[in-house]
């Protein structure tokens, strides 16, 4: 792609490969932090998760890639396991809403993080779409704020629906939402 005469550089291609998140933790949580506006403290804390995450059976990660390898979004995730913190966490919200069967069979999106440079491009969605399409579980679940935000947007595009609202996590300062879909996710016409 060729550069407009004084405007911007052109973008950089991005690839959508697996990754050892592991690895490549600290450049996962920058961008993460960015993404989300994280403190140190927070991403601290979070990177001892993360490791813990990654070492659970079928979890899976993938970056986007820039040609450099600089890494602009990841997301990871895992199959359900209803003793995991975040299934306690939300398991009453669901049963409340009757939805507390989609805790079984699910593969659960623990994160999805792009870097806001690179959003609105369509790293999201190839993110989600692509490991949720190597899923063998039926349906996805995942929890994002409970606001309405362009990431709430494609969730919705790709077939998740609200499954219960204002879910309160330990030291999370804002609700979020719990949202499944079934699986392969909706592609846009």
């Amino acid at each position: 792609m060729a550069s407009v005469p004084g405007g911007p550089p052109p973008f950089p291609h991005v690839t959508v490969a697996t990754v050892d998140l592991a690895s490549r933790l600290d450049e996962a949580l920058m961008v993460q932090a960015l993404a989300f506006g994280l403190t140190q403290g927070e991403i601290d804390v979070r990177r001892h998760i993360v490791h813990r995450h990654l070492q659970q059976p079928g979890a899976r990660a993938l970056g986007a890639l820039t040609d450099t390898d600089r890494l602009v979004g990841f997301v990871y995730g895992m199959p359900n396991d209803r003793r995991h913190w975040w299934s306690t966490v939300v398991e009453p919200h669901l049963r409340r809403t009757g939805s507390e069967g989609w805790l079984d069979d699910a593969f659960v999106i623990t994160e999805l993080h792009v870097h806001p440079r690179f959003q609105g491009r369509g790293i999201g969605r190839a993110l989600i779409t692509t490991i949720t399409d190597a899923a063998v579980e039926p349906r996805s679940i995942l929890s994002a704020i409970d606001v309405e935000s362009p990431a709430r947007g494609l969730y919705r595009r790709l077939g998740y629906t609200d499954l219960a609202r204002q879910v309160h996590f330990p030291s999370a300062p804002r609700p979020y939402a719990v949202m499944g879909a079934p699986l392969p996710l909706l592609r846009d016409n």
